[in-house]
């Protein structure tokens, strides 16, 4: 197989899928109110601390009022759940698991790869970033 040097021509480019990027949406299981709300995830996820993610709950889920809320990952508790900065302490009703829907309540990350420098630098000589979302992990 020949090598091709940069720029990859566009016969080359490997078709856009969404399980290329990263990190990824995922389906919502359980839903725990409080200060701070807990987002357990059928899959494990890929979130970090400090990413910004965005619910999107269907009203026959409970908790619609959580529906296209945004917040931060403060935590990661377990590999299928999150904690995220949504208070959701008042009026916010129970999340209610569906087993049939057509739409299904689903967390996903928002912003791009360099959403912000968190350094003291500013723009210039910046190291560490806060971490966005669609991260192309396509194989070359």
């Amino acid at each position: 197989m020949p090598v091709i040097s940069y720029p990859i021509p566009i016969y080359a480019n490997v078709p856009i899928h969404a399980e290329y990027y990263t990190p990824k949406r995922f389906v919502i299981e359980d839903v725990q109110l409080g200060q701070t709300t807990i987002v357990t995830t059928v899959l494990d996820h890929d979130y970090v601390i400090g990413q910004q993610v965005r619910l999107i709950i269907p009203s026959n889920f409970g908790c619609y009022q959580l529906n296209k809320v945004k917040g931060y990952v403060i935590s990661v508790p377990s590999s299928d759940q999150v904690e995220v900065d949504i208070n959701s302490l008042r009026n916010v009703d129970a999340f209610v698991s569906a087993t049939v829907s057509i739409a299904y309540p689903q967390i996903l990350a928002i912003g791009d790869i360099n959403e912000g420098a968190i350094n003291s630098q500013g723009r210039r000589n910046n190291i560490t970033y806060i971490p966005g979302s669609f991260r192309d992990i396509s194989p070359q």
